[in-house]
């Protein structure tokens, strides 16, 4: 898997269903801004979920311009639905219900995926913690329209820490994948749900399934909305490491052994270096939720 990322289709997750759970995050956009930061999170307090706003000079010294909104959709225990939307009414409920669907999805790729690389089907979702442990997190991200979108991103270049990502968007291009020393636009392809790679995927098969460098772009003319689900192992419960079947003498394992929440660490530490101090409070997570 040379791209790391495709487009899925006949996923069985009805299109009827998808409709409903965009619309839901469209209406909550629409909402006052007044009604929007009832739900704001704090991220200088550590509480990452709920609604946020990015809009300053990243890293790379281009205006971000984003606003989002963050939270746990799954296991259902582990959910807050204190800070879930009110509004729209069925924002909740369609949701949920995607979010039960997404995950029997994620089984079924992570499935493939070992099988692809030899081992039993069961096998990479045991390594990232199984039914039990494994956190579906949704990041809903409005990308206004904007006036100078060349001088502007909506998430800068990452590659995520996630197992796997699924990604709905409302049909407006402006994910950008880098691939063979370029930046390629992702076509959007009706009833599709893009998925890709992300960082644990990859130091699990060794680098043999890659985890693909992206960003988001913005537009003049309209509005572009994405909803992102990151498949991420527990921090601290598992050690990520390539697995022996992935590694042979002519085949080294190319990363040290970590845990996820070492993994973030380490990535955030080689980031510091290239940032100035005033943006680092808020770096952990625009880095890893993009």
């Amino acid at each position: 898997m040379d791209w790391g990322v495709m487009h899925l289709v006949n996923h069985g997750i009805p299109d009827e269903l998808i409709e409903r759970v965009k619309k839901a995050g469209d209406a909550f956009f629409e909402l006052p801004l007044e009604e929007k930061e009832k739900y704001a999170n704090d991220q200088v307090s550590g509480k990452i979920q709920g609604y946020g706003s990015k809009l300053a000079n990243n890293a790379s010294g281009q205006l971000e311009w984003e606003d989002y909104f963050f939270h746990l959709i799954f296991p259902e225990d582990k959910r807050d639905l204190s800070i879930w939307p009110k509004y729209p009414a069925d924002y909740t409920v369609a949701t949920s219900e995607y979010a039960k669907l997404l995950r029997g999805l994620a089984t079924k790729i992570m499935a493939v995926l070992s099988i692809g690389l030899g081992l039993e089907e069961g096998r990479l979702e045991k390594e990232v913690g199984g039914i039990e442990e494994l956190l579906l997190q949704m990041k809903i991200n409005y990308y206004p329209k904007c006036p100078q979108p060349e001088l502007a991103l909506g998430v800068e270049a990452h590659t995520d820490v996630s197992a796997l990502t699924f990604i709905l968007h409302n049909m407006v291009p402006g994910l950008q994948l880098f691939y063979e020393e370029k930046w390629v636009t992702a076509k959007c392809v009706p009833n599709s749900i893009i998925m890709h790679i992300g960082d644990t995927i990859e130091i699990l098969s060794n680098r043999k399934y890659k985890s693909i460098l992206h960003r988001g772009l913005v537009n003049k003319e309209k509005v572009r909305i994405s909803w992102a689900v990151f498949c991420e192992p527990p921090k601290e419960k598992i050690v990520l490491k390539p697995l022996p079947e992935t590694v042979s003498e002519t085949e080294p394992p190319l990363f040290p052994p970590r845990t996820f929440q070492q993994h973030i660490e380490h990535k955030l530490f080689r980031r510091l270096k290239k940032v100035d101090a005033w943006w680092l409070h808020m770096l952990l997570f625009y880095m890893f939720y993009g």
